[in-house]
């Protein structure tokens, strides 16, 4: 396995505190705050337009807050680009896939883009050390294949697969760039439920191989209760509850904030 991402020592926390972000006057994220504990799988959710896009896109630098700052560990994230905090270990996904053209291995490839050392020239002019580490970043993208599944398919055109697999294949790019932090942005939005399973299954299995964290969003309240060790509740851009699972599933406040009413949801499955 890669070194970043199967190295020994715990990732480190994830720290956000009091974010707000506004736009034109409204606002999207008002005093977020919450912790990502090294190692595990953090869930985010809430009820359309809760803000919790907003809060990955401030994440992963895509935005800017009003207010506010996000640490891991040591480093400040809070207003660098979104390739500095990728190259610091902040690696996500979107709702919508986004793949190119090309096979799997292609599209791996382009995670491993981002730890390059040889530079375009040497590529360009295959010196010898440019491919030998060609050579170290397409092993390196088999064995995260292998992780996610996608091995069988890995010369096959992204086109040919079949959604639940592309939304794979979006997964296994992130972890390519050997990511401490890993940002799921709903990643079964779309699938059935056997692909819903089968993705459920992948992501415990990079928490567990890989030692990572997780920061998940999902309206899948299985996969959510199945998969988080703490859970964190927006409603209107507000954190309105924190806590495991089990907790969070019995809260007032969040049958309010997705039912409209105290009465205990039933879970979806997954």
């Amino acid at each position: 396995m890669t070194a970043r991402a199967a190295g020994s020592s715990a990732p480190p926390a994830l720290d956000v505190r009091g974010v707000t972000v506004r736009f034109a006057g409204l606002t999207a994220l008002d005093g977020v705050s919450l912790t990502v504990a090294p190692g595990s799988v953090h869930a985010l959710i809430g009820p359309n337009g809760a803000g919790k896009s907003t809060c990955f896109n401030v994440l992963s630098g895509l935005c800017r807050p009003t207010a506010g700052t996000v640490r891991l560990g040591d480093a400040e994230l809070t207003r660098l680009a979104p390739h500095r905090i990728a190259a610091l270990g902040v690696a996500r996904t979107f709702q919508n896939i986004v793949t190119t053209e090309g096979t799997v291995a292609d599209n791996l490839m382009l995670g491993r883009h981002a730890l390059s050392r040889a530079g375009f020239t040497a590529g360009a002019l295959r010196l010898p050390r440019a491919v030998r580490e060609q050579r170290a970043h397409l092993a390196a993208a088999r064995e995260i294949a292998e992780l996610t599944g996608l091995a069988p398919h890995f010369d096959t055109p992204v086109a040919l697969l079949s959604y639940g697999d592309r939304k794979r294949v979006e997964l296994a790019r992130a972890l390519c760039l050997e990511p401490r932090v890993l940002l799921l942005d709903e990643p079964v939005a779309g699938m059935n439920a056997a692909e819903r399973a089968r993705t459920a299954e992948v992501v415990g299995d990079v928490r567990a191989r890989l030692g990572l964290s997780v920061l998940l969003v999902e309206h899948d309240m299985g996969l959510v209760m199945r998969l988080a060790d703490q859970v964190t509740v927006l409603d209107f851009g507000r954190v309105i509850a924190h806590g495991t699972p089990d907790e969070i599933r019995r809260d007032p406040e969040v049958l309010r904030a997705y039912l409209g009413t105290g009465a205990p949801a039933e879970e979806d499955t997954a």
